[in-house]
């Protein structure tokens, strides 16, 4: 797990933090006699979340970042952001896309605190492609679809911050680790307008029950390791579409669902024949089959096994 923590008054020593932390940039102070500045980022893998809060309002500049960039505003504004083609202003409670990965920008920050979430956007294709669709999936608009669309994707973005992001030998474990990167990707999609926005199962595609058989397979063998809807697809040899329209069609679930399915049971196995005296908790098993939020493990394994967790680990 990645963090890093900076606080400053220096315009100057603000600017190369920046830079380095983000893209090369130039900013400039509107507010005579304050220029503090203060950021904390934590951040896994190919995601980042920072929580950024300025005493000042703050031109800037960006060369582009490479990188999906969110921005949440909670107090103050951002004004007259612009890049190719789009010029907005944001306020308390906005969700938006900064600018595509590509793109460079600029804009003014007044005196605001906002959230900077950043993800990879090949986090975007992996989600969204399967093995016959490889190309990139860009997002075509810089706002949501609707409000509740924002909504939804600022919950996701605080739940990755306050749950997963705020313990590190939680966010550490490699499952929770990816499967909190994927949610936040999809979550992305589904706000978003974006490339890769098909019906699944729009082209009129069925998997052959073999192919489910193996999706099914590729499911049971590789449930202790990072997997995505694009993998399971490569691994049934169909695209991610059918193979999602399938899964609805023939077992009215999800690829996704089905993985946390698999892993829910064996969570349920390590519980049942573990020893409590080795100092084993529920925690501990949720983590290594990628249950990052102790609270939502214990409603979906009562849910499912008519007890609780901690009940099947001490034999009760």
């Amino acid at each position: 797990m990645d963090t890093l923590t900076f606080d400053s008054d220096d315009l100057e020593v603000t600017e190369d933090f920046l830079s380095r932390a983000y893209a090369r940039m130039r900013i400039a102070s509107g507010t005579p006699g304050s220029t503090r500045a203060r950021i904390r980022r934590a951040g896994i893998g190919s995601v980042s979340v920072d929580e950024i809060a300025l005493d000042f309002d703050m031109a800037y500049s960006v060369t582009p970042l490479g990188r999906v960039c969110l921005c949440v505003v909670h107090e103050g504004t951002v004004r007259d952001h612009g890049f190719q083609g789009v010029e907005d202003s944001f306020g308390p409670g906005d969700v938006v896309l900064f600018a595509p990965p590509d793109l460079p920008y600029a804009g003014r920050i007044c005196g605001a605190r906002y959230n900077i979430t950043m993800l990879d956007p090949a986090l975007l294709a992996q989600v969204a492609s399967g093995p016959d669709e490889s190309r990139p999936v860009r997002l075509t608009g810089h706002r949501p679809r609707s409000a509740a669309a924002a909504r939804q994707l600022s919950r996701t973005i605080v739940h990755l911050r306050d749950t997963v992001l705020a313990d590190p030998e939680t966010a550490e474990q490699p499952l929770v680790a990816a499967t909190a990167a994927q949610h936040l990707a999809a979550s992305v999609l589904a706000a978003f307008p974006n490339t890769a926005e098909d019906e699944p199962g729009a082209d009129g595609n069925d998997m052959r029950p073999t192919a489910l058989r193996r999706a099914l397979a590729y499911i049971d063998d590789h449930a202790d390791q990072p997997v995505t809807v694009a993998d399971i697809a490569g691994a049934a040899h169909v695209t991610v579409r059918a193979l999602q329209y399938t899964f609805r069609r023939h077992l009215d679930t999800t690829p996704l669902a089905q993985l946390r399915r698999v892993r829910l049971a064996h969570a349920h196995h390590d519980l049942s024949t573990a020893d409590p005296g080795d100092g084993i908790t529920v925690t501990d098993v949720a983590a290594r089959w990628g249950f990052h939020h102790p609270g939502r493990f214990a409603s979906l394994y009562r849910d499912t096994y008519r007890r609780a967790p901690h009940e099947t680990l001490s034999g009760d």
